[in-house]
């Protein structure tokens, strides 16, 4: 095991090209299997999710390979229908596999991933969308079974949540059903639009990708392509935010800054100036960080609830009293413990955190409960006075692409270290 140890104090400039988009790289990994042939995604990140991806097309029976930041999958032998526990566990959205293998194979048989550390993960969703698209589902004591003999046929699938989640599943496997399908309530995310634009590169008939119906038109077969993925716009926002944080001024190249609207309404609102050109966004913070009213996580274009932990410890060293209300997870607070033994001032009830900003933080002894926690408190660790150790990096590594290596570039003191027994 391992953990960072992060001198703060440090004003972050200089640029940097933002990573491959990690919720786009996962599905359209794992779509990859319908290629029948070989596939080159480029801009993919390193992430231990996306090794984890990797795994499990090696064991449906895929050849995969990475050259720098291209990954070349061979589909051409993969046959497989059923996903070991242990792979499912290693990656909390490995249900992704659901729709491509199901479509792939005829069947499917699987374990249920769960919940994680930001709270329950329900697959209903999932498993009603591939019963209306003809297939039967078993689903008891955590084991899913999913069975299509005949194939899959076109449906209208309206969601009564727009689940990015589900609406990849049902996009992939209606990619090849029989018929036309519909989904109405669709998620709206950029990697929607980035999975259907690959699924399109395949021979795949997808239309109003990033809307709020999404119409597939099933094709017999798809076939092998090239695809880059987009930028990430959670880890751009993460950098922009330790800049902001820092009181310093950085450049952020190969973004798409549209992607990223309603997190920069939120770094204007706190007085960071923000320049857009091209696809560069430059941000320079303010000598001190104002507070925000309200930041209410919600569904794309809404404010990124995968932005919630790094905006709250943002907010933690502005003047003033900020409010974040989370809407998408229930148990999204778990990190806050953490981010108060850095100084901040911090009461939850509920689903809202009620944020008091402190002049200053202090450096601490943290230990990483998630992901985007774990975001939040290499945030305040950069901005704190004296070396801060924060533990349980693993959990960063799922989403971030080398950040202790990231950071540097951008001149902070952060390093990696063994962790102690």
């Amino acid at each position: 095991m391992k953990k960072f140890l992060v001198s703060g104090g440090v004003p972050l400039y200089g640029s940097v090209r933002a990573q491959g988009a990690k919720n786009s790289a996962l599905p359209i990994l794992a779509a990859s299997v319908l290629s029948g042939g070989v596939v080159r995604v480029h801009n993919c990140p390193r992430l231990s999710d996306v090794d984890a991806t990797l795994r499990i097309l090696e064991h449906l029976g895929c050849k995969t390979e990475r050259v720098g930041d291209t990954v070349r999958v061979d589909a051409s032998a993969a046959s497989g229908s059923e996903i070991p526990d242990a792979l499912m566990r290693e990656m909390r959205s490995s249900v992704v596999f659901l729709g491509a293998v199901l479509a792939k194979t005829g069947s499917v048989r699987l374990s249920n991933p769960g919940g994680c550390e930001i709270g329950l993960r329900p697959i209903d969703l999932h498993l009603d969308a591939m019963q209306k698209l003809g297939a039967s589902v078993y689903d008891e004591a955590g084991r899913i079974e999913c069975a299509a003999p005949r194939g899959l046929k076109g449906a209208r699938i309206t969601l009564s949540f727009p689940s990015v989640g589900a609406t990849e599943n049902i996009m992939i496997a209606a990619a090849v059903a029989e018929g036309e399908t519909l989904i109405v309530n669709a998620a709206r995310e950029p990697e929607i639009s980035d999975l259907a634009d690959f699924l399109n590169g395949m021979g795949a008939k997808i239309a109003g990708a990033g809307e709020g119906v999404v119409r597939i038109m099933g094709v017999k077969r798809l076939h092998p392509t090239e695809h880059t993925v987009i930028p990430d716009r959670i880890a751009a926002a993460t950098l922009l935010a330790a800049a902001a944080i820092t009181k310093g001024e950085i450049t952020l190249h190969r973004v798409i800054p549209a992607h990223l609207e309603p997190v920069l309404t939120v770094f204007r609102q706190c007085g960071c100036e923000i320049g857009i050109r091209g696809d560069s966004i430059t941000l320079s913070a303010p000598a001190r960080l104002r507070s925000v009213k309200t930041v209410r996580t919600m569904p794309y274009p809404g404010f990124p609830t995968d932005f919630q932990a790094p905006v709250t410890a943002l907010l933690s060293t502005a003047a003033g009293t900020s409010v974040v209300i989370e809407t998408i997870f229930e148990s999204r607070f778990k990190y806050i413990g953490e981010l108060i033994r850095f100084g901040a001032k911090i009461r939850v009830d509920g689903r809202m955190a009620v944020i008091t900003g402190v002049d200053r933080l202090v450096a601490a002894k943290a230990d990483t409960p998630d992901l985007r926690g774990g975001a939040a408190l290499v945030l305040a660790a950069l901005c704190a006075e004296g070396e801060s150790e924060i533990r349980g990096i693993h959990h960063i590594e799922r989403g971030y692409e080398a950040p202790d290596a990231t950071l540097r570039e951008l001149h902070a003191d952060v390093r990696c270290a063994e962790a102690d027994a």
